[in-house]
């Protein structure tokens, strides 16, 4: 959804993962290169992994989840040439679960010269993996996106606290809050961003939208206020629609709106 997400806001991207040799993964390789994402995708002998997602009727959704041959990708099967001719590697939290494929992964990337960011994914995982992620952040990550539980999980504190202890730890954390908006930390700048409003439908892809839109800001080098907007408009648009797939006008209106923020406009 990020990588895609980003795609869909003008920044080429590319994808390694690992699929199997199925229709999902003919569907997710099609329906990512149809994105505009350079694909390096790995075909494995297990199922391609797919999540079953239950919407309760205020929106809030939750995932019944199978890895499938995304589980399956070793450090071994990364390459250098995976990572050349790109700026930032942005990593998918559950992976963190296998260590040495992530430690593979950063320094092939530092490697290469790019600036790393990840999202925390899920409080559990950040949970089952809490020393891995305290060696992790403060020795290789740039960006750390996460939500309230996942920081919680991460630092034992409110979001107003854990962002700054993350911030501390790299060079640009933020913690989203739904609703409340997010919080950002870089350096001492410290900021606290709208949500944008928006008619709830599903919040599946919420978090991946906003950390694209706030990629798609760090990118063009915009203010922290600016990022975490755009971040915001991308999760609003995303929630109106169940699923994660939008219309070729929806692109087009967030397009304008991210023109807007660019030139210092107000959206509300």
């Amino acid at each position: 959804n990020a990588i895609s997400g980003l795609s869909c806001m003008g920044i080429p991207c590319g994808m390694i993962g690992k699929i199997g040799c199925d229709s999902y993964g003919s569907f997710y390789r099609h329906d990512m290169e149809n994105s505009g994402v350079a694909v390096h995708l790995l075909e494995g002998n297990l199922p391609s992994g797919c999540a079953m997602t239950l919407i309760t009727p205020d929106g809030e959704r939750t995932f019944g989840t199978y890895l499938g041959a995304s589980a399956t990708l070793t450090a071994e099967e990364l390459h250098r040439s995976m990572f050349e001719g790109y700026d930032l590697l942005h990593i998918e939290g559950h992976l963190v679960q296998d260590p040495a494929l992530i430690r593979r992964a950063v320094e092939l990337a530092k490697e290469a010269g790019l600036r790393i960011s990840l999202d925390l994914a899920s409080y559990n995982v950040v949970r089952e993996n809490y020393d891995f992620f305290h060696e992790l952040i403060p020795n290789y990550i740039d960006i750390v996106f996460a939500n309230e539980e996942e920081s919680l999980a991460y630092t034992g504190k409110i979001p107003e606290e854990s962002v700054r202890e993350i911030g501390r730890q790299c060079e640009v954390a933020v913690v989203k809050c739904g609703s409340h908006g997010s919080l950002v930390v870089r350096g001492d700048e410290y900021v606290e961003v709208e949500a944008v409003p928006a008619n709830v439908i599903d919040t599946t892809g919420a978090g991946d939208f906003y950390a694209a839109g706030f990629l798609v800001g760090l990118t063009r080098g915009l203010s922290m206020v600016q990022c975490g907007t755009i971040g915001a408009i991308a999760a609003g648009r995303v929630i109106e629609v169940t699923g994660t797939t939008l219309a070729d006008e929806t692109w087009t209106e967030i397009d304008r709106l991210i023109r807007r923020v660019e030139a210092g406009g107000y959206l509300f």
